[in-house]
């Protein structure tokens, strides 16, 4: 019986990539018995009591001891370690716990050993678990804290992160970094930013009138996902650094991209992104990624995000569209440390889906999660005068 149980299990993870194209997500087969949690979390769509309970951000004040909040750039969970160290950091319930966080980022995804490897990238040996040594710092760090040895720790920087690109850390004391310069880069086009071939741009200057771009969003056919931050079974969806030309490719994804740079540019924080778009859906997702491409046009990924469009304002309340009128939409790709060297540009892809990193927004405006049914919906994304959509990049000033 034990081994017929094993077979089912063994025969699920195998087929885990066909399971993701589960319509309705309430009956997604592969958690039932593994993580039947997963359910509760579909009953509870919107941001209510059930989550504020389970939620560490609601309880930052009842802390009182200092936190190693340790994580990567291409991990599932950076967001939420970059909000624990800032949150416990202005609101930690004591002295000690807000004067004793640290925060450790370096370029790796959700796994184990850390490695310099992540993806197809390779991020030196600088990021490789030879030279961090993650089991050292967080020995060192308990040793202090715990056992109460003074080894120096209440002395190392606050923040310490990797500068991919760069392939190097520094430390720093606080996040955002002070000084960092929050720069708007304007998107801008002909009308024709589909897809890698398209006339999309990205630059500083602020539009004029422009035409708008459009795409057609199929729920049934998805911008695939090419890693990013996922978890946790890289035999059906690997994470991390990789090249992002074949969703590039798509007409449903709208390509704006920087001249080659003339100098290095580091961009180290949160980035976000300010959209004006439409659509003809009651209710749809925007979805945007922050990419560098080297002179040769391999285009690595560093960061992506997501917003649905009925909980653009909130959360807590939902807000369906009016179909075809202009909303405003920020979308939050958090955070990253990259060096866009000289020669790079800077690329950002929008567009409605990034599957199965994230689930497709059938376009019904129906209920969460109980929709088998899906309809296209046409999509327009504004960068005009007084409608100027922009992508907002921490620069790191070069005197630094």
């Amino acid at each position: 019986a034990i081994l017929g149980e094993l077979g089912k299990v063994i025969g699920s993870i195998d087929r885990m990539r066909d399971s993701m194209e589960t319509l309705p997500l309430r009956e997604f087969p592969m958690f039932r018995k593994g993580a039947p949690y997963f359910f509760d979390w579909l009953e509870h769509p919107r941001y209510d009591e059930y989550w504020k309970a389970l939620c560490i951000e609601e309880h930052h004040a009842k802390i009182n001891v200092p936190a190693l909040n340790l994580g990567g750039w291409y991990d599932i969970f950076q967001g939420g370690t970059i909000r624990n160290y800032t949150g416990m950091r202005e609101r930690g319930g004591s002295d000690n716990a807000r004067r004793g966080q640290r925060l450790v980022l370096g370029p790796w995804h959700h796994a184990v050993p850390f490695s310099n490897l992540v993806g197809s990238v390779d991020f030196g040996l600088a990021s490789s678990p030879i030279s961090v040594d993650v089991d050292g710092i967080q020995l060192r760090w308990f040793d202090r804290w715990l056992k109460g040895t003074k080894n120096g720790v209440d002395a190392d920087a606050p923040v310490r992160v990797f500068t991919m690109g760069a392939n190097r850390w520094r430390d720093e004391k606080d996040w955002p970094l002070p000084g960092t310069d929050f720069r708007r880069f304007y998107l801008h086009s002909r009308g024709r930013a589909n897809s890698v071939a398209g006339d999309g741009a990205l630059s500083i200057e602020h539009p004029n009138d422009e035409p708008a771009d459009v795409y057609l969003y199929n729920p049934m056919d998805p911008a695939p996902t090419i890693g990013g931050g996922l978890c946790c079974y890289a035999g059906a969806l690997q994470g991390g650094a990789w090249d992002q030309r074949e969703a590039e490719a798509r007409a449903d994804v709208l390509v704006y991209s920087s001249e080659p740079l003339a100098e290095d540019l580091e961009v180290t924080g949160p980035v976000k992104l300010v959209l004006y778009a439409s659509s003809s859906a009651l209710d749809t997702d925007f979805t945007a990624k922050l990419v560098d491409v080297n002179p040769c046009g391999f285009a690595r990924n560093l960061t992506d995000g997501i917003i649905r469009a009925r909980f653009r304002e909130s959360f807590s309340h939902e807000k369906m569209l009016t179909p075809n009128e202009v909303a405003e939409f920020t979308v939050d790709l958090w955070s990253t440390s990259n060096l866009f060297q000289a020669g790079h540009r800077i690329r950002l892809e929008i567009s409605s889906s990034n599957f199965p990193r994230f689930d497709r927004n059938p376009n019904t405006g129906h209920e969460l999660f109980a929709d088998a049914e899906t309809r296209p919906a046409i999509q327009t994304v504004m960068h005009r005068r007084g409608l100027a959509s922009h992508l907002v990049l921490p620069v790191i000033p070069a005197r630094r």
